[in-house]
């Protein structure tokens, strides 16, 4: 069967192969581009305008004049936008998953669930902008009232990573546009025609020229970082990305002590106890460690098994990833797709042969696979895994699964808290009381008991330690764009 292309989209507008600034789609200033490439089968998707800090200031500028009338408008038409916006990501999911697909290599299916996700962060914040209260505070002093409100920051930056390319600009300015702020959309130079597609949405959802603008990139992105972080009309920078660029981006922002997000590289342990339901925690696995071909930030990284189901769970799991089809996305039945980069290829590899190194059994996969042209890695699953390794202080990001084998509670607990970052945890039990004890007792800013997912658009996403601040979704996720201004009034006594 042929593969899917471009050519199949039903709305060929959705398409965009310039950069949107004020309302226009534009070329780089330098009138340079660069090339888009389907990762299963290398082939070219388009050419991009490749911009620079001079187009960023444009697109700043922008922003910021959008803001002073923008701010004023109320938050029922910020919700009714939001709304629409989200409404069209539905009646367009074919195509944006298939432009998704094509540029990032995950499956058809995954890419769907990806649109439908980011939707939602759309929706939750169309009703969020409804409900940002102030409050009243009881004053020490009687002849005083106190109030507070909220109003927004000013012009929001947003730079979205090339794992999850529609979700990620969502997830951040649907809060943004939501709290009265206006945006600049930096997408990954691997992946923009996702977030492109998704400005031709929202203009036509309604938002006004300028609320939005999508500065393209792919050779000059320490240039455009550096030009965002800088400026003095940026209030608001959300970064999702490696933690090495979230702390240059933090240092070069405290020039203007511009607020920051900074959602960034995780290791995520997942621990199966002896009292686990076995084939539930097979399956949670699975989906935390293989969702995107194993490139999420809270991929399941570290799989620490107890010693008394670590043979069991092992053999099913090994059973279960031998029945995952690999594949190019849009290729029905596929479960795995091909990695972003050919870089990416290479980094699991040296981490496999890394584990090998020190004892490591590889008994699925442990290589890439030739037989199609683009970044493919054999779905691999690795025994006795030791904490000397790279995988245990290095995300993989790639289908490789590393076994740990753990004795007690308390060990577990403290192997897996011995990292720098903390974003996602995964626990399989069966005992209350040990969810408990472990979920308050690990050192990340997420939880997933028994299931291999970690996020909802209800529910607030990030993490501590070296994995950043902030949090997204939820109804913390509008109040990183918000400021809190206190209104102090003097009442005086009746004459």
């Amino acid at each position: 069967m042929a593969l899917k292309t471009l050519s199949s989209l039903a709305r060929k507008d959705l398409l965009r192969d310039k950069g949107y600034i004020n309302g226009a789609w534009v070329d780089a200033i330098s009138r340079n581009t660069f090339e888009v490439h389907d990762p299963a089968t290398l082939d070219k998707l388009g050419s991009l305008p490749e911009m620079g800090a001079e187009d960023t200031h444009q697109a700043v500028e922008a922003a910021n004049n959008a803001f002073k009338s923008y701010r004023g408008t109320s938050a029922r038409q910020r919700a009714q936008w939001l709304r629409r916006w989200s409404d069209l990501c539905y009646e367009n999911v074919a195509d944006l998953a298939l432009i998704l697909s094509l540029e990032n290599g995950k499956t058809l299916k995954e890419a769907q669930g990806e649109v439908e996700y980011a939707a939602s962060f759309l929706n939750w914040f169309s009703g969020e902008a409804e409900r940002v209260y102030g409050e009243v505070i009881p004053p020490a002093n009687l002849s005083q009232r106190i109030l507070t409100f909220k109003q927004p920051l000013g012009v929001a930056a947003c730079m979205a990573p090339w794992n999850f390319p529609i979700a990620m600009i969502t997830r951040k300015c649907g809060a943004a546009l939501a709290a009265g702020c206006t945006t600049v959309w930096k997408p990954a130079g691997e992946t923009p025609l996702s977030a492109l597609a998704q400005a031709v949405l929202a203009a036509e959802a309604g938002f006004p020229k300028g609320a939005i603008n999508v500065i393209t990139t792919l050779n000059s992105v320490a240039e455009v970082g550096e030009a965002l972080c800088t400026s003095k009309l940026v209030r608001k920078l959300s970064f999702t990305g490696s933690t090495r660029v979230g702390k240059l981006l933090a240092s070069q922002c405290s020039s203007n002590l511009t607020k920051l997000s900074l959602e960034l590289g995780g290791n995520s342990p997942f621990i199966v106890f002896d009292d686990a339901n076995v084939d539930k925690a097979i399956q949670a696995c699975i989906s935390a460690k293989f969702r995107n071909s194993g490139q999420t930030c809270v991929t399941a990284n570290r799989i620490f098994v107890q010693k008394g189901v670590y043979e069991k769970f092992a053999s099913k799991l090994v059973e279960s990833v031998e029945r995952l089809q690999v594949g190019a996305g849009t290729e029905d039945g596929v479960f795995v797709g091909p990695l972003t980069h050919e870089r990416a290829v290479e980094k699991a590899m040296t981490h496999i042969e890394d584990a090998k190194s020190y004892g490591g059994k590889v008994v699925l996969g442990g290589a890439p696979l030739r037989d199609l042209p683009g970044y493919f890695l054999n779905p691999t699953v690795i025994k006795y895994m030791d904490d000397r390794m790279m995988m245990t202080r290095e995300e993989t990001f790639a289908p490789v699964v590393g076994l740990y084998q753990f004795e007690t509670e308390t060990e577990v607990i403290d192997r897996a808290n011995d990292c720098d970052v903390g974003l996602g945890s995964f626990i399989c039990t069966e005992s209350i009381s040990r969810m408990w004890r472990v979920a308050e007792a690990l050192e990340v800013g997420m939880v997933g008991v028994n299931l291999g997912v970690l996020s909802a658009c209800e529910s607030p996403f990030g993490g501590i330690k070296e994995s950043g601040y902030g949090r997204e979704g939820g109804s913390h996720g509008i109040d990183e764009y918000l400021a809190v201004k206190s209104l102090l009034v003097g009442v005086t006594a009746e004459a």
